[in-house]
């Protein structure tokens, strides 16, 4: 466990960002928000899957009065994500999102700005300030070039703003493409401010890639005690970046999931499908999880050699270890018993149902 830097503490909906809160996972749904029922629709997956909060892009005032009916259909926090254009933030404040993404720098003079304040005041919402290392103003990447002190000043100028106006329900990320920027961007700023700190790579990639390069980056800097909140960007369905997020919380062992789930990556000495039987067990351990079936944490093990398997997960609380089509089952190193035929990953899914 990382000893996690203290925060003020923000309230999304029934979610708490910051304080030594849990790390919550947020994605962003690729449905056109206009659309009230497919949104909607992917919203209820993305809870299935364990999403904490989720984010809409309103770019229009379509949009922003289609939040309201969105809200009324899902049980998740919800954010709204907007640019330059204050109105449609008064608009979704006004339609009952828990949460704005906006930054008060890039949406005109002081009285707008103010509108807003007073309206999340209201409220009792929070504000995003949400730094993109592609989106950096001019003036800013003249002065520093594209570095950390160039995305840290962007946020301070926007922070100042909303602290000028006596709000401080404030969070701050600092995204960029560059997986070393980012993490020395977050480290900066950490020392800046104790506002709670949504974290992630932005623009990542697709599934493979998207999932190094979060986990590498997000990682890092999680393990400097540094974020509360994160997101996952990958590009395609966003209930990966939830499966990819709370696993990698789960990695980390700062919470995530209620599992861990190990496999040996097997060699010649393999007499059984482990591949197979592996996958099929780690979706059952998704999905038990995601119903809240698995009542307290549980390290489950597949292994492919009966001889080494049970002593290289001895910390494990269940698993099995591979012979010729059978597999001994073994907890925390001991081996109760042994499976056979060709069911072995539905039998040691339900004794996993009988541990959890």
């Amino acid at each position: 466990m990382y000893l996690r830097n203290e925060t003020r503490v923000v309230r999304a909906g029934n979610v708490y960002i910051g304080g030594g809160n849990r790390i919550s996972v947020q994605s962003m749904t690729n449905t056109d928000t206009r659309d009230v029922k497919s949104t909607v629709k992917q919203i209820r997956m993305l809870e299935e899957a364990g999403c904490d909060i989720v984010r809409v892009a309103v770019p229009d005032l379509e949009a922003a009065i289609a939040v309201k009916e969105i809200k009324k259909q899902i049980n998740v926090p919800l954010v709204s994500d907007i640019h330059f254009d204050y109105r449609l933030a008064l608009e979704c404040i006004k339609n009952g999102v828990d949460k704005v993404r906006i930054n008060p720098g890039n949406i005109g003079d002081r009285d707008r700005v103010e509108q807003v304040v007073k309206a999340a005041k209201e409220r009792n919402i929070p504000i995003r300030i949400g730094i993109n290392s592609g989106s950096l103003d001019k003036s800013i990447k003249e002065r520093y070039g594209l570095s950390k002190e160039a995305l840290v000043e962007s946020a301070m100028e926007h922070i100042k703003i909303l602290e000028g106006l006596d709000f401080y329900d404030i969070v701050i990320s600092l995204k960029a493409t560059n997986i070393k920027l980012c993490v020395d961007s977050y480290m900066l700023m950490a020392n800046m401010r104790n506002y709670p700190l949504h974290v992630g790579v932005t623009e990542a990639g697709t599934f493979l890639s998207g999932t190094i390069k979060s986990s590498a980056g997000i990682g890092a800097i999680l393990m400097q005690g540094i974020g509360d909140t994160i997101r996952v960007s990958l590009t395609g369905d966003p209930v990966r970046e939830i499966e990819v997020g709370k696993s990698l919380l789960a990695a980390l062992e700062l919470g995530g999931r209620n599992f861990t789930f190990i496999s040996c990556p097997t060699c010649g000495r393999t007499e059984l499908d482990l591949t197979g039987i592996a996958e099929e067990v780690e979706k059952a351990l998704f999905e038990m999880d995601g119903k809240g079936e698995i009542k307290r944490h549980i390290t489950v093990a597949v292994m492919g050699c009966a001889v080494n398997g049970p002593g290289e997960a001895s910390h494990a609380d269940i698993g099995i270890a591979g012979g010729r089509n059978e597999a001994l089952l073994f907890s925390n190193g001991k081996i109760v018993g042994k499976l056979k035929g060709d069911s072995i990953a539905e039998q040691f899914i339900q004794k996993i149902r009988e541990l959890g």
